[in-house]
């Protein structure tokens, strides 16, 4: 084999992988929806049996974080913290503290994230004794349309507590990215993986 055609080959070859590579990614890719996408209504997800005032005050906890982001509002956004609250992003950030919360937003609110709403969906609420609760979703931020259900690309954990003064602010909150060609592959090679809401 002389060296022109070593070389068609070895080109023939790497074009065939990457086409092949870029099959299964865009394979995975559409087909990685998510069966439980949640209630776009907090109010929907307050357990069973739990105080429903409690429940209601979560929810409006919530509302009014998503009300903060919408204005902009970086002292109204960390107002729904506790003083020593943490907040974790889905690039690793964390915030410490209701003031470094605060200051962070300011500076999002400025740049970043400017004019953008919050989008969410509620999965799950359950409350941990009668002082503490933990809020499971799915969300995101968005300008223009307000994405779909089965569009928003984070899991976001709250976990409130009643605060000194009676009201339910956030103590702790950690948003993770949904890798969702990844997590196609998970559930694909290794069905077992996936969660019972998704099989």
């Amino acid at each position: 084999m002389n060296k022109k055609t070593a070389i068609r080959a070895a080109l023939t070859t790497a074009a065939v992988l990457a086409l092949s590579g870029v099959a299964t990614y865009l394979y995975l890719d559409t087909t990685s929806g998510i069966q439980r996408t949640g209630t776009a209504n907090c109010v929907d997800v307050i357990p069973a049996g739990a105080d429903i005032a409690d429940g209601a005050a979560v929810c409006a906890t919530l509302d009014a974080l998503t009300d903060a982001w919408a204005r902009g509002d970086a002292d109204a956004y960390g107002r729904q913290f506790t003083e020593d609250g943490t907040y974790t992003t889905y690039i690793g950030s964390h915030y410490e503290g209701r003031a470094d919360i605060t200051e962070g937003h300011r500076a999002l609110f400025k740049d970043f994230v400017k004019g953008s709403k919050l989008a969410a969906s509620y999965l799950d609420l359950r409350f941990l004794g009668r002082d503490a609760a933990v809020l499971t979703g799915r969300g995101d931020d968005y300008t223009g349309d307000k994405p779909g259900l089965t569009e928003l690309s984070k899991v976001q954990t709250y976990t409130l507590v009643r605060d000194t003064d009676g009201a339910w602010r956030i103590a702790a909150f950690h948003n993770t990215q949904r890798q969702n060609v990844m997590e196609r592959f998970s559930f694909l090679y290794s069905p077992a993986t996936a969660p019972k809401a998704e099989k």
